[in-house]
């Protein structure tokens, strides 16, 4: 009995001391976010310690709503509020004004701030992380080659083998096609000739191996150790940063021997070219390969999941597909008639497929949000971001709000056709804004647009009920399947309910 009741008494005391703990914990965050909010930031919950509230973050991005994490706090704090996620406390923006200050502003407010998985991945010498000058120059000069005549005439033509030779294999497919698959091979393949000069072959192959292994470490636990996903993305990213480099150093000796200086070819010419010009050169094994891996981002992430998700809504929306059909069928019956080739300005002077390209990058959310890390106190609309706190301008929730948007889950291509929405407006930014707008926006819709017009007027199909995922990133769960036809065979597009 003796033992029994010592044994309580420990119990008790360790209940006791745990209560106390928690009691001077909730007091003492309860005093500072008094203090904060006082000073003007923003209030909200920091959640529980160390993980904040990470787990219902991370929760929401499972569901069909994975903006609901952001309205709950809005409709308690307002649209603007504090939490702690990701190891990382920070302000997160829902107001579109708000967002537009953060974008806007020129490097000496606010820098970016990312999660430590996303640092530890590009590293320090990262276009995501980088700053002022290199920054501006860098961009700058990626920005005018994507905008060069030279350029898109060329990258129009690769764009267009690139989905026809793909299209032409799926009758082989025994009528099943995997479309999230496949726009990830026709967008891979496209960026890496665009990036490195690397056409089909036993080379891209292994380049798209290790860049897949590479970004499975992009949203993951920050930790290192043997097994782990960040340790093999880490790995991958070390034998991708060797191929890429030996690359690098081959086309620097090429470029050392040749008399007069070419026009760019691809993505290593410019950044060899600004290298060589610059005041203090920059160093080659570290600085362009990471960034070369960088921009392969959008042929494995970004362009082919906005194609693939284009489908999905379009499958759904035999409305909308019908009018597509009709759009691009013209225009290709101009082409067959005239015996012209397309141009860029014919893909992306189809009114009603630019607004289904606008209204799936809306409605996908893509890239859901940017990370800024204040560099000093910063007040806007009232708000108070203290200097060295993180600032999440969130896109998802801008994109998904009724004052902007009416019914903003309904898939509507005709409202890009209403006065008052605009491509160019502070509420849609699915490409960013400011100065680290990014530079491919033109050469995502492009693509977009070769493949819809291409798939549209080549096949008919019948898509399989599947399902949006939102986390880590966006993504069909089964890969979006779809029946296909020749476009003769059937005039009629339906969706396979289950």
């Amino acid at each position: 009995m003796k033992g029994e009741s010592g044994g309580s008494l420990v119990w008790i005391g360790i209940a006791t001391v745990v209560a106390v703990g928690w009691f001077i914990y909730k007091m003492r965050k309860r005093q500072k976010e008094k203090k904060d909010t006082n000073r003007g930031i923003p209030r909200g919950n920091s959640g529980w310690p160390l993980l904040g509230e990470t787990l219902e973050f991370i929760a929401s991005g499972y569901t069909s709503r994975p903006v609901s994490f952001m309205e709950k706090r809005k409709s308690l704090y307002g649209k603007v509020f504090k939490t702690h996620i990701l190891g990382k406390g920070i302000i997160v923006s829902t107001d579109a004004e708000v967002n537009k200050v953060v974008l806007q502003n020129n490097g000496d407010v606010f820098i970016p701030c990312y999660p430590k998985s996303i640092t530890e991945l590009f590293g320090k010498n990262s276009i995501l992380q980088m700053n002022g000058p290199v920054h501006r120059r860098v961009h700058g000069l990626i920005g005018s080659f994507l905008k060069s005549a030279q350029f898109k005439t060329r990258i129009t033509r690769d764009i267009e083998a690139s989905v026809r030779h793909f299209l032409s294999t799926w009758l082989e497919k025994q009528h099943c096609v995997y479309v999230q698959d496949e726009a990830k091979k026709i967008a891979f393949e496209v960026l890496i000739k665009l990036i490195l000069s690397v056409g089909p072959g036993e080379e891209l192959n292994l380049l798209k191996k290790e860049f897949e292994e590479f970004t499975k470490g992009l949203i993951c636990l920050p930790i290192k150790l043997p097994g782990t996903t960040l340790y093999k993305s880490l790995k991958a990213k070390e034998r991708l940063s060797k191929m890429v480099g030996k690359m690098v150093e081959d086309r620097k000796l090429s470029m050392e021997k040749r008399e007069e200086k070419a026009l760019p070819n691809d993505a290593i010419d410019v950044l060899l070219g600004y290298a060589d010009g610059a005041k203090q050169p920059l160093p080659p094994s570290d600085f362009i390969s990471g960034n070369l891996i960088e921009m392969m981002i959008p042929g494995e992430e970004t362009v082919p999941t906005a194609m693939t998700l284009s489908v999905k809504f379009l499958s759904d929306n035999p409305v909308a597909l019908a009018r597509l059909v009709e759009e691009n069928m013209e225009l290709k019956r101009q082409k067959i008639s005239s015996s012209e080739d397309y141009t860029w300005t014919d893909y992306m002077s189809l009114p009603f497929t630019q607004n289904v390209i606008s209204e799936t990058l809306r409605l996908a959310n893509v890239i859901n949000a940017v990370w800024r890390k204040a560099l000093k106190d910063v007040k806007i609309k009232g708000h108070l971001i203290p200097k060295g706190w993180c600032v999440l301008a969130s896109f998802t929730s801008v994109h998904m709000d009724e004052e902007n948007y009416e019914n903003p889950y309904n898939f509507d291509p005709w409202r890009w056709e209403k006065a008052g929405v605009a491509v160019t407006s502070t509420t849609f930014t699915p490409f960013g804004g400011g100065q680290r707008l990014c530079p491919g926006l033109e050469l995502s819709r492009l693509e977009i647009s070769i493949f819809l017009h291409h798939l549209v007027t080549t096949y008919r199909w019948v898509a399989e009920k599947d399902e949006i995922v939102y986390f880590p990133t966006v993504k069909m769960k089964s890969k979006l399947p779809i029946n296909i036809m020749p476009f003769e065979q059937n005039p009629l597009i339906q969706t396979k309910q289950n």
